[in-house]
């Protein structure tokens, strides 16, 4: 169709409202997984994501007569759990000015913490122009639904600049992930370590064995129904051993996955004396492995890092994976040599009063990040680099 038909904007309230086939176009076909139709769709269907729960879907779709050329997943929320971008401070100092904070637009996935496209354009497409269109769109959807601002989290770095640019305050926070510049084997990896944090970490990983723990990974047509409740069952274990734990996600949501995305799921299990006593639910590509969700019924030493990080990563080198992304947060992640990883979140708060101190406080954020990035690149024994987005919000 000539890309100079109008353009129409939907709205969906389930992204089931347009073919899978329609939305994974735009996707492509090696796509992280939290953009995927099958993985929205299970958060949605499953109950895990839905106004009731505070994910109102809320998805941006532009058409060219009946082709979908560009869409963005968005939810309105009417709280911030589940973000991991944090704006907890934010929302009490809108109540303190007197301010509606919730509901507020999030364009980004539920419980979905991986910097990957947020703004899904059709190959062939004017890419500049539809990024402005369906930033419009969520600026304009969100006043008329009565929204007090609109939050893109995880975009991608290309898409963060485009948003600075466009007036949006950009927000840099911290993951730390494991890089790999190829190595050959494990014992390559360790290598990069001084000798004392070596053989900690080699006394680390040997524990595994001493307890008589098995660590093994199931992929594909290895995995069951069962390997999904065990994962539903890890998740809510470890949501509920923690007093800053909530359980968001319903076992309907890791049986759907499992059915739909055999082909990106894998679950690390620990096994002693028969029986599997802990485990993490974790989604790969070709390319990268990110951690999700974990949990034991046994506590034994080291058993977290064995399950999260010491197994996936050695699997990672075996596979020529490039980069591991075990998820939000983990200070004690640097010392085990994954690296400080720049996220981006862009925001924009219609109370001039409120996003005024909110683009205030990313600037004096982003210099205190500079000394923790500095710290970590000293455990690390890495070189400086310096943050990405310097220019002022």
């Amino acid at each position: 169709m000539p890309t100079d038909t109008p353009l129409r904007l939907r709205i969906l309230d389930a992204v089931t409202d347009v073919p899978a086939a329609d939305w994974d176009s735009l996707t492509g076909p090696d796509a992280p997984p939290f953009i995927r139709h099958a993985w929205l769709a299970a958060m949605e269907e499953s109950g895990s994501a839905t106004e009731e729960t505070g994910w109102a879907p809320h998805h941006l779709t532009l058409w060219r007569g009946p082709t979908l050329v560009a869409a963005a997943p968005a939810y309105r929320k009417f709280h911030s759990m589940g973000e991991y971008i944090y704006d907890f401070g934010w929302a009490d100092a809108a109540a303190r000015a007197g301010v509606e904070y919730y509901p507020k637009l999030l364009v980004g996935g539920p419980l979905s913490p991986a910097t990957v496209p947020r703004l899904l354009i059709a190959e062939g497409e004017d890419v500049p122009l539809l990024r402005k269109a369906l930033l419009s769109a969520a600026v304009q959807s969100a006043r008329e639904s009565g929204c007090s601002s609109v939050h893109f989290l995880y975009p991608t770095d290309d898409e963060a600049d485009f948003l600075e640019e466009q007036g949006l305050a950009r927000r840099v926070t911290l993951q730390f992930h494991w890089k790999n510049p190829g190595y050959g084997s494990y014992d390559d990896y360790l290598s990069r370590f001084d000798s004392k944090r070596r053989n900690q970490l080699k006394r680390e990983r040997a524990a595994a064995a001493s307890q008589g723990i098995l660590l093994r990974t199931v992929r594909r047509e290895e995995l069951t129904a069962a390997h999904a409740k065990r994962a539903h069952e890890f998740y809510t274990a470890t949501c509920e051993r923690h007093a800053w734990g909530q359980v968001q996600l319903t076992p309907g949501f890791f049986s759907r996955v499992f059915q739909a995305m055999p082909d990106t799921v894998e679950m690390v299990e620990a096994v002693r004396e028969g029986q599997v006593i802990a485990g993490a639910f974790n989604l790969a590509t070709k390319e990268r492995l990110y951690g999700r969700y974990w949990g034991s019924v046994e506590e034994h030493p080291f058993l977290h890092f064995h399950v999260c990080l010491y197994h996936s990563v050695d699997d990672c080198i075996r596979a020529g994976r490039k980069v591991f992304e075990p998820g939000a947060g983990g200070e004690h992640k640097v010392s085990r040599g994954f690296e400080p990883s720049a996220v981006h979140s862009a925001h924009v708060i219609f109370d001039r009063r409120l996003d005024s101190a909110v683009r205030d406080h990313v600037r004096r954020e982003r210099a205190r990040l500079n000394l923790a990035v500095e710290e970590a690149e000293r455990i690390c024994g890495l070189k400086p680099w310096p943050l990405p987005g310097s220019r002022e919000p």
